[in-house]
């Protein structure tokens, strides 16, 4: 858990200010460090996932290890009983659950090694409903925005995630493919390659309460910015927005962790503090763990951007590539450019006041096919 080694971390940091140029490596980032991490929370009105993970050393640079063959359970007050199933990577989900605002739930856990954890029973909040997902450019980016409130003034600490989805191209068009050692047209009933969508998931932590206004509001918190050249604003863009409720404990914890993450970097930032989580082990309550589970309902909301609502003068993200190259029929073999399906054809080649071709351009692949760095199916959702 890297938090237990900031201080030899920082004795570390002033040596190398004061002038030590002799590299110095501290003990304890050899130690032993395997705790258990839980990712995840109890999701009131949908399906729940849990990330079992384990904690590593400084040093490691491998993915931190998965924690499987686990029990994991939801457990309520009443002593009702949820278990979900594993699904790989350390996973544990369970369908849409549908928890009752007056029970109280926790994380139940039990190892393959047969420790047992769990976290602290706590309420199910009502997330509110997000009343606008909304953008405007300001200078040379698009800032994104989301409001909401709650009318009967119980929320107060909310947290967000957003999912972003966008269409883009290829940098060069084909109107062919290479089948069967020849080059043919490609047809509509080949899968389209020129335009496809990408998906990515948000990585920071998003936070925002109202304790200090009369009224449970949340007006345009932003969520993020996106340059103005930025790919995802080259043709169309759409972000799905997530809301929960937090308790206060739980928004203490988010809020920990965000400045654990975000304000790191010199001597005088604002050194990391330790995460005071909700999850024990019931067999030994001072062994460390990391995670905090709440549970909450989830209110979700989508928007759109169209490139074409964005200021003219902007320069939109426009796809490059090299120059494409030329073949020859009567310099090469078709089939030894084209076979591995590394180069494509793009076009064919005439010689001024020639009707019949004397080649064809071609350019890698990554250039020509927007499936190598996306998906060509479009999103159901998709206007």
């Amino acid at each position: 858990m890297k938090f237990r080694y900031w201080n030899a971390i920082l004795g570390w940091l002033l040596l190398l200010a004061g002038g030590c140029v002799e590299p110095y490596t501290p003990e304890v980032l050899e130690a032993p460090n395997s705790f258990l991490v839980v990712n995840g929370f109890i999701n009131a009105n949908g399906p729940t996932t849990i990330q079992l993970l384990r904690t590593q050393n400084l040093s490691e640079e491998t993915m931190p290890p998965a924690e499987t063959r686990a029990l994991v359970r939801i457990e309520s007050d009443n002593g009702e009983g949820y278990t979900l199933q594993e699904t790989g990577l350390g996973s544990y989900t369970i369908g849409p659950l549908h928890l009752s605002p007056l029970q109280q739930y926790r994380l139940f856990i039990r190892t393959s090694n047969g420790k047992e954890y769990a976290s602290d029973f706590v309420e199910a909040k009502q997330t509110p409903a997000i009343d606008e997902v909304s953008w405007a450019p300001v200078d040379n980016e698009v800032q994104i925005y989301v409001s909401s409130h709650d009318p009967s003034n119980n929320t107060w600490y909310y947290r967000w995630e957003f999912e972003s989805t966008w269409q883009f191209r290829s940098a060069l068009f084909s109107n062919f493919k290479y089948v069967n050692d020849t080059v043919e047209f490609r047809t509509d009933a080949d899968p389209p390659i020129y335009h496809c969508w990408k998906s990515a998931n948000s990585t920071s932590i998003q936070l925002s309460n109202s304790v200090r206004l009369s009224q449970d509001v949340i007006s345009k918190f932003r969520l993020f910015t996106l340059p103005s050249d930025a790919e995802q604003l080259g043709i169309k863009y759409s972000i799905l927005v997530k809301q929960y409720a937090l308790t206060r404990d739980a928004y203490e914890y988010w809020e920990t962790l965000k400045k654990n993450t975000e304000s790191m970097g010199t001597l005088f930032d604002p050194l990391p503090s330790q995460l005071k989580g909700n999850i024990r082990n019931l067999q030994d309550p001072n062994e460390p763990v990391v995670g905090f589970m709440s549970a909450s309902t989830t209110q979700e909301k989508r928007m759109f951007i169209n490139s074409r609502d964005l200021p003219r003068e902007w320069r939109l993200f426009n796809p490059t590539c090299q120059l494409p190259d030329t073949f020859l029929f009567s310099r090469d073999r078709v089939a030894d450019y084209f076979r591995s399906g590394v180069l494509i054809p793009l076009n064919e080649l005439y010689p001024e006041g020639s009707p019949f071709p004397v080649g064809y351009t071609y350019s890698n692949l990554n250039c020509v096919d927007c499936r190598t760095k996306g998906t060509n199916v479009k999103p159901a959702y998709w206007e």
